[in-house]
């Protein structure tokens, strides 16, 4: 008998499709659950200016813009840098970091739009 297509016989496709299916929602749902971090951009100033994370992850960013300008995400430690329209939310993956603190700045109004992750 062809191992082949055995394995793939009609009986098994089935339950191998929604075994597959069933891995991929649960996987999916634990990452963006689980490592999901918030920071608000409102008077031109990232809110919490501090935000601590665990090392070694992979984490995602929402960043919510709550000022009616624009202000660019900028980041030369993280090497990431992403536009945020005003009165909209962006999504920033970042990681996974080595413990460590990280600057974070808008680079539209960097006098005031500051901030640091803390990697730990």
């Amino acid at each position: 008998m062809n191992p082949v297509k055995f394995a793939f016989n009609s009986t098994r496709k089935p339950f191998l499709i929604s075994m597959c299916v069933m891995t991929t929602i649960f996987s999916t749902a634990a990452v963006a659950g689980d490592n999901v971090y918030s920071l608000v951009i409102k008077d031109h100033r990232f809110q919490p200016s501090e935000l601590t994370v665990p090392a070694g992850k992979k984490i995602k960013l929402s960043v919510e813009n709550q000022d009616p300008t624009a202000e660019e995400f900028e980041s030369h430690d993280l090497n990431r840098e992403k536009v945020i329209a005003g009165n909209s939310t962006a999504t920033i993956f970042v990681g996974p970091l080595a413990p460590g603190r990280y600057r974070f700045f808008g680079e539209f109004n960097e006098k005031t739009a500051q901030g640091v992750i803390v990697a730990q």
